[in-house]
C-alpha cells in the first residue's frame, strides 16, 4: 500500500488484521531455502559483522528482535512480533516522500548448530497488499574454520503494484539500499550494549 504520509498505529492495526486470514501472495512459498524460483529478480547481499561466537550470539539476539529494520528509512510493525513461522508484521518505509504499509508473514524459521558451521535465520514472504510478491531470508552464521560471523539477506521478488513496475529499476534500488543498510542496522546493534530478550 502506497501512502502520502505516515501511517498511524490506529490505522496500521487494523490494516494488519485484516491481512493475518490471507494466503501469501506467491505459490513458491519456502523457495529462499534453495534460491530464486525463475521469474524473479533476486537481491542478494551477505556482509561480515565480527568473528567469535559471542558476536554469532548477539547476531541472533538482534535478528530475533528484528533489527535489520532499524535503518532509519524503514520501521516494523512490531518489534515484539514474535520469531516464529505464521507471525504477521508490517513494514513502513519512506521513499522520496512517499510512505509504503506493506504486510509479510514468516515463513519458515531454521537453525543449524554443526560443529563448524552455526546459522540461524528466517523468511518473510509477501501477503496480498505488498506491492511486490516474494520472499526474502534475514540469516546470520558463523563459521568455525575462521571464527566469522555472517549476515546475509537474500530476496526474490517481482511488482504487484502498477507503480511499482513502472519504477522498476528504482524499485531494485530501494532493496540493495536495505540490503546495505539492514546490515549496518545489524552492525550498530551488535556492538552497542544492550540486554538479551
Amino acid at each position: 500500500m502506497l501512502l502520502l504520509r505516515e501511517p498511524s498505529d490506529a490505522k496500521i492495526r487494523p490494516f494488519l488484521d485484516g491481512q493475518r486470514s490471507l494466503p501469501f501472495s506467491y505459490p513458491e512459498v519456502g523457495a529462499s531455502r534453495n534460491g530464486a524460483p525463475p521469474g524473479y529478480r533476486v537481491n542478494h547481499h551477505r556482509g561480515r559483522l565480527g568473528s567469535g561466537h559471542e558476536t554469532f550470539a548477539r547476531a541472533v539476539d538482534a535478528l530475533r528482535r528484528w533489527k535489520m529494520y532499524e535503518t532509519g528509512w524503514t520501521r516494523l510493525c512490531w518489534p515484539d512480533a514474535s520469531i516464529s513461522e505464521g507471525t504477521v508484521v508490517g513494514i513502513v518505509g519512506r521513499h522520496l516522500g512517499i510512505r509504503s504499509l506493506n504486510a509479510c508473514r514468516i515463513a519458515y524459521v531454521y537453525r543449524d548448530e554443526e560443529p563448524s558451521l552455526q546459522r540461524y535465520g528466517f523468511a518473510v514472504g509477501t501477503l496480498p497488499s505488498h506491492v511486490e510478491r516474494g520472499e526474502e531470508r534475514f540469516t546470520v552464521e558463523w563459521q568455525a574454520a575462521d571464527d566469522t560471523v555472517f549476515y546475509e539477506v537474500f530476496a526474490f521478488s517481482r511488482p504487484d503494484h502498477p507503480l511499482v513496475r513502472l519504477a522498476g529499476p528504482l524499485a531494485r534500488r530501494i532493496q540493495r539500499r536495505f540490503a546495505l543498510d539492514s546490515l549496518q542496522s545489524m552492525v550498530r546493534s551488535i556492538t552497542l550494549p544492550h540486554t538479551t530478550s
